[in-house]
């Protein structure tokens, strides 16, 4: 009816404790009363008005962000406020308690009108930024100039600096992390932000300044695809080393049998040849710094038989018969020499060994590499000095990258860090690229004259020769200082190579996975290709000689499946016991389908042609 008060409810994490019939005025009391301290400053509330419902947050869990408060256009942080922070008369927590800092969660984010700085404040205005790159989280401030680059990168960035080699730690030496890896000459950018200092990453440091040519080469560099230097790699540029753990301990099984380490005898089980043991000392473990690659030995072990059946048909009992449970290095690329064993109980009071890997990682085509602002790409070509292009100044780069990958991702901070890099290296002093603290414009006019006043161009371009040729680029080259990232991704842990192998019980395909010597998948999309190509013989060649063939019996009779019964040497239908059958290759998964369908029952009959 007109003229009915609309009811709003009021969900206190999520359960409806009541109504208000002024919505606003309530929202506004109850926020009034947390800046006071009257209600817990972990409150959260916010009016939505969309589907008229108060929401009113104290549970755990919820994401929240410190605003300054303001109020009739002018900011809670007074000069004076500020000024005894810096005296350290007061604290941050002070500033919560007197009503000057409050956290928002999500929802009362949407009431709120921020401002990213004083000069924007208006009437509208209910809360400032305690600083613009609070914008963004930890990670992605650490890219410089982020307002300069799209969305999508910083996602893509976040995830790349947690991918990217460093010294993660000072005691690795010590340390037996199941895998691990470590940059050779971790370096300080020379565009820094403020948050290398406030998160203490200059003592993690995560990457390399690199001098950057954005050029193409002889089309090695299309797309993602980068081009390294070759003499620059070998004078340790992005140079790593990679460490694999492995372990193995002696169990103890019911009725006091236990694993045992030593090298196992020629009588044993699953017996690997005497050469597969030569890398081993008489203890059964592998001597540090030796040599080992896959399919060796590291640790030698040896177990009581599996099955109780094993261990009475011994003569003298339990004792005498055991299996070879050795651990060996499966993993095709984690080759190398070994670094360290370590020999100590677990809390169970059994023996357990650790035995760490260490292998030498240089660059090499399929690595994978990233600037700050997520402009990912794998090597493609490392190019000789000789060959490279040279500037009219005989500067050499370390790496090209494609100009054409900066339009499209809309990455202009990756320019601008080039730019500003160059001018940070002829002064030799590190630039500040904290998000919002200037725009384009400002930072081109401002190291662009830097430029200029050591003779460079003020737009960062140089004249480039080719190195092949000789000849003069008929455009000039952007070229600069960047900081770049060498991630985990390396070719040589990826490399997978399959010839004949394991097989799955069920299908008969097989199996999956590096990690198990499994085969590389063959899909419906790969049969497609060959299927518009016209290569029929091939595609039988992948999808049934090489996976799961099998012969099986089909009755000419009745359709059905039969077998063949080897005491009367011939084949036999099940079903109308004729011998009338029919031998037909066909893939094992098939069988399988024919047999599942059974289990439903449904009788499937095949037909065969004349």
């Amino acid at each position: 009816m007109k003229g009915d008060i609309i009811k709003t409810n009021v969900l206190l994490n999520g359960n409806v404790i009541g109504y208000v019939e002024d919505p606003e005025n309530f929202v506004r009391e109850v926020r009034n009363a947390r800046r006071k301290g009257m209600l817990p400053y972990e409150l959260n509330i916010a009016y939505l008005e969309k589907i008229n419902e108060i929401h009113i947050n104290t549970d755990r869990g919820r994401l929240r962000k410190p605003y300054i408060i303001v109020e009739d256009g002018k900011s809670k942080l007074t000069p004076e406020l500020i000024e005894k922070l810096k005296k350290k008369e007061i604290d941050f927590n002070y500033l919560i308690r007197d009503g000057v800092i409050e956290f928002l969660d999500a929802e009362e984010e949407e009431n709120a009108f921020v401002a990213l700085n004083e000069n924007e404040i208006n009437e509208k205005t209910t809360h400032l930024e305690i600083d613009p790159i609070t914008v963004y989280g930890f990670t992605v401030s650490n890219s410089p100039f982020p307002q300069n680059n799209s969305v999508a990168r910083h996602i893509m960035f976040a995830s790349y600096m947690k991918q990217a080699e460093s010294l993660y730690s000072v005691n690795f030496n010590y340390r037996f992390d199941s895998r691990s890896y470590l940059l050779f000459y971790p370096q300080e950018p020379l565009v820094y932000t403020q948050l290398h200092k406030y998160g203490n990453v200059e003592k993690h440091l995560y990457g390399e300044n690199f001098v950057i040519a954005m050029s193409t080469y002889y089309g090695y560099n299309m797309s993602d695809a980068i081009v390294l230097n070759k003499a620059s790699v070998e004078r340790g540029l992005a140079r790593s080393v990679f460490y694999s753990t492995y372990v193995d301990e002696e169990r103890r099984y019911p009725g006091g049998q236990k694993d045992r380490f030593a090298i196992p005898s020629p009588t044993a089980e699953n017996y690997l040849g005497s050469d597969a043991y030569t890398k081993l000392g008489e203890d059964g473990l592998v001597e540090p710094e030796e040599y080992v690659k896959e399919g060796d030995v590291v640790i030698g072990k040896v177990s009581p038989p599996r099955f109780l059946e094993e261990r009475l048909s011994v003569v003298g009992g339990f004792e005498g018969k055991v299996r070879d449970a050795s651990l060996q290095l499966k993993k095709l690329g984690e080759d190398g020499y070994v670094d360290s064993v370590a020999i100590s109980e677990t809390p169970g009071a059994t023996k357990i060994v650790k035995v760490k890997i260490r292998s030498l990682r240089i660059p090499q085509n399929g690595d994978k590499f990233s600037s700050r602002h997520a402009q990912k790409g794998v090597v493609a070509l490392l190019v000789p000095q000789e060959d490279m292009p040279f500037s009219d100044k005989g500067t050499i780069p370390d790496i090209l990258v494609n100009p054409h990958s900066i339009p499209t991702r809309m990455t202009f901070g990756h320019l601008l860090e080039v730019l500003t890099g160059k001018a940070a290296s002829l002064t030799g002093e590190k630039i500040d690229g904290t998000g919002f603290r200037s725009d384009g414009k400002e930072i081109i006019n401002k190291y662009g004259e830097i430029l200029k006043k050591y003779g460079f161009d003020e737009t960062g371009e140089e004249t480039f020769y080719d190195g092949i040729t000789g000849r003069p680029f008929k455009a000039k080259v952007f070229t600069g200082v960047i900081y770049y990232l060498r991630l985990y991704h390396m070719v040589s842990n990826k490399i997978q190579v399959r010839s004949k192998g394991k097989v799955q019980l069920l299908t008969h395909q097989p199996t999956e996975g590096r990690a198990r010597q499994g085969g590389l998948r063959f899909g419906e999309m790969e049969r497609d290709v060959l299927i518009g190509y016209g290569a029929s013989l091939l595609l039988k060649d992948r999808l049934l000689d090489q996976s799961d063939k099998t012969n099986i019996w089909v009755c000419k009779e009745c359709g059905s499946i039969g077998y063949y019964d080897y005491i009367k040497k011939t084949p036999i239908c099940p079903v109308c016991k004729s011998t009338n059958l029919e031998e037909v290759e066909v893939s094992y998964a098939f069988k399988l389908l024919l047999d599942e369908i059974k289990s439903m029952h449904i009788n499937p009959t095949i037909t065969l042609g004349e």
